[in-house]
């Protein structure tokens, strides 16, 4: 990002926007001084910015995603913890053995493990996800179950009846689950209702269920509730995770897994 002195109300509002994108949240004081501006002028290019629900204001800083997850599109979602991501993935390729059979739900921390995955034996997956079966389309030693349903644009992931029946005739060893919040009281959710009760049926079909969430997930609640903390089997997450976090994992003797740089 470059400072001006001269930005206009636009280029500001960009560069906010972008600042975002990179950390999801900044202290209201560091904008300005990035900015070159007044503290009056930032909290008034703020103000019009969560008018348009472009950010949210909160206790002095600007935050990209409220507290409550909302529905984003997943070319946004790509966009954020890249690296965290890509880091999570990788741990969750380690666990992936011989001759698996696995469910990879939807998202964008599923979709950094579908890009790791590089099998020298034979792998059943099946996925919800069009970018899994995509991201894997091209590695022979994968037989690919894309199931079907209603397409989910902003995840471009598919829902309904139709995938959650498929489910009911199969037993896989492992499901690698996204989620868009993580509430030691309420459980683990998403934003979509019918995304809640497709993941309950992989959930059903799986020996095992492991949860790949970057740390800004922990503390937030989506719409839909998916399962109770208790249900899960293993969290890989990244080194940001809050200690009262980790304290709580252990506390419920959930195989907790911390993805190195």
């Amino acid at each position: 990002m470059t400072e001006h002195k001269l930005m206009t109300k636009e280029e500001r509002h960009a560069a906010i926007l972008e600042r975002l994108m990179q950390f999801e949240s900044v202290q209201v004081t560091d904008l300005a001084s990035l900015l070159n501006v007044s503290l009056v002028t930032i909290r008034k290019d703020l103000t019009e910015l969560e008018k348009a629900n472009k950010l949210y204001r909160s206790h002095g800083k600007a935050i990209l995603i409220n507290p409550y997850a909302t529905n984003r599109n997943v070319n946004d979602k790509e966009k954020l913890y890249t690296a965290e991501k890509r880091n999570i993935g990788r741990e969750a390729a380690l666990l992936i053995e011989r001759d698996d059979t696995i469910i990879l739900a939807s998202g964008t921390t599923v979709h950094a493990l579908a890009r790791a995955i590089k099998p020298v034996h034979k792998l059943t997956l099946i996925t919800a996800s069009i970018v899994v079966s995509n991201l894997v389309s091209q590695e022979e030693n994968i037989d690919i179950i894309q199931l079907g349903g209603m397409l989910r644009h902003s995840s471009q992931s598919v829902v309904g009846r139709r995938a959650e029946r498929y489910l009911d005739d199969v037993a896989c060893s492992k499901l690698f689950l996204g989620v868009d919040g993580i509430d030691f009281d309420f459980g683990i959710t998403t934003t979509d209702m019918r995304e809640a009760e497709l993941n309950q049926a992989m959930m059903h079909t799986s020996q095992k269920t492991i949860v790949l969430a970057d740390s800004s997930k922990f503390g937030r609640r989506g719409f839909s509730k998916i399962a109770n903390l208790d249900d899960i089997d293993i969290i890989i997450t990244d080194a940001g995770i809050p200690q009262s976090a980790v304290a709580r994992i252990e506390e419920l003797g959930i195989e907790l897994i911390i993805a190195k740089p």
